[in-house]
């Protein structure tokens, strides 16, 4: 493998002006070498048929514990839902996730 002189990135080899030269993608410097060896990039690309589960409507929420000085954004109902999920790094904090007992409008506090 070839690196480009200037931006460290790998060169590829490319027909320029009927000769084989190395070509750098990033910055596009073009090496004055004269010893190119053709470059060959494979890529192979998997499909996966993975199911999704659709749910239309939560009907497990009375499971989670119900805050009652929450108040929804929505309906100003006081009462909701409440359940906490890590969604960033683990040196963040959980994000909180509400859904009001009366209207069901669903949000989420950091």
């Amino acid at each position: 493998m070839i690196f480009c002189d200037k931006c460290s990135n790998l060169m590829i080899s490319e027909k320029r002006d009927g000769k084989l030269k190395n070509v750098c993608r990033k910055c596009g410097y073009v090496s004055r070498d004269k010893n190119v060896h053709a470059t060959n990039i494979l890529e192979k690309i998997e499909t996966r048929n993975d199911k999704i589960n659709i749910i239309l409507e939560d009907t497990t929420l009375e499971q989670y514990p119900i805050d009652k000085k929450m108040v929804c954004p929505k309906c100003d109902n006081k009462g909701a839902y409440w359940y906490m999920q890590q969604t960033r790094a683990a040196d963040e904090p959980p994000t909180m996730f509400l859904c009001c007992t009366k209207c069901k409008h669903k949000w989420r506090e950091y």
